[in-house]
């Protein structure tokens, strides 16, 4: 079986983890701080904080920006459902934009129709390992004073114009453990912003800055030494798996990109392919749900993400009216093949030869 994603983990991770053990002092602790300082250091930040998952950092960057009930986020609908339920966890209301065709991110271009008094912020998130266009985005927040929270739990080491994603504004990563670099569970809040920074660690620390002395409500979502221990060394090894996946990435695009009904991914030097996902188009001649089963039959993995999108789910019903096209067609089409380092060519001529088969 080639599985969609697999950590890459070897005898530096399981020492790092023994000398975390070895010492007794296995909560937050100098480790995190370690992790935290090379983190900022490879973002090209001031302040990077470490915390227990993506979703906790979502939620503590909204309210470090002091967004609350009665506000508005704007976002994409195209997404795995933290990003929308992290705004819900602060309060504020999740305003929904379609995606890009071409890049099933964001679009831009749709962002100020959806601003209101309310609009407070604008959460892009870099979908599969992609960045959304943040020169527009940037723009359309400075024009309406508007805060850019960053969802960048799938874009480790991306890239937008030289300029690495999760830097532009408040950024949020997570560590899960199908990510570029893992954690098992844990993420990291980035930012240039000293006061925004001072705040997220008091959030996650119960609104504490000294033990035992609380300046307002908090949250336990500290990331352990021992998590920290495993992300020092994916850290080191980060620019060389996202290396793999560009290659194996490239690959699949030759050697699938002729075959009619199959559109793949546009190759980008900043892109990290978290996901690399294709579509598969009424010209291909079979289903996708045809094209799932075949390559389940022969043992090579995949993934539909996403297959019904945000505003479409039951628990946001009071959307389900609002059509956002391209975004359902992307749900009905798209099929992620695994890129990850540890695929090999071999890997690689599997999967090409399916898709020739099925053809």
């Amino acid at each position: 079986m080639i599985p969609i994603a697999k950590p890459f983990l070897n005898h530096e991770e399981k020492e790092a983890l023994f000398a975390v053990l070895n010492t007794g002092m296995l909560a937050q602790g100098e480790t995190v701080k370690t992790f935290e300082q090379q983190f900022a250091k490879f973002m090209g930040v001031k302040h990077a904080i470490a915390i227990v998952n993506g979703t906790a950092a979502l939620h503590a960057a909204l309210l470090a920006h002091n967004i609350k009930e009665g506000d508005e986020v704007i976002t994409t609908t195209f997404s795995f459902i933290a990003t929308a339920n992290a705004i819900r966890m602060a309060g504020a209301t999740p305003v929904f934009v379609d995606i890009e065709e071409n890049t099933f991110n964001l679009n831009p271009d749709l962002i100020e129709s959806a601003i209101t008094p309310k609009t407070k912020a604008i959460m892009p998130v870099h979908l599969f390992g992609l960045p959304a266009a943040m020169d527009k985005i940037t723009q359309i927040a400075e024009k309406h004073g508007l805060v850019i929270i960053e969802d960048a739990c799938q874009a480790h080491g991306a890239e937008y114009n030289g300029k690495k994603a999760g830097s532009f504004g408040t950024g949020c990563f997570s560590f899960y453990s199908t990510k570029n670099m893992t954690t098992g569970e844990g993420g990291m809040i980035t930012t240039n912003d000293d006061a925004v920074a001072a705040k997220i660690r008091t959030i996650i620390n119960h609104g504490s800055t000294e033990k035992y002395y609380h300046q307002h409500h908090g949250y336990n979502y500290r990331m352990t030494n021992l998590a920290a221990a495993l992300g020092i060394i994916q850290l080191q090894k980060l620019e060389h798996f996202n290396s793999r996946r560009r290659e194996n990435a490239a690959a699949l695009t030759a050697a699938l990109h002729s075959i009619p009904g199959i559109l793949v991914p546009e190759l980008s030097p900043g892109h990290v392919y978290h996901q690399y996902t294709i579509r598969i188009l009424p010209a291909f001649g079979k289903t996708r749900k045809e094209v799932v089963q075949y390559l389940t039959e022969k043992g090579i993995g995949h993934g539909i993400f996403y297959p019904l999108p945000i505003h479409q789910q039951e628990a946001y019903k009071e959307c389900n009216h609002i059509l956002f096209p391209v975004a359902e067609r992307a749900a009905e089409e798209v099929l992620s093949l695994p890129v990850h380092p540890l695929v090999t060519e071999e890997n690689i001529d599997q999967i090409a030869e399916a898709f020739h088969t099925l053809q």
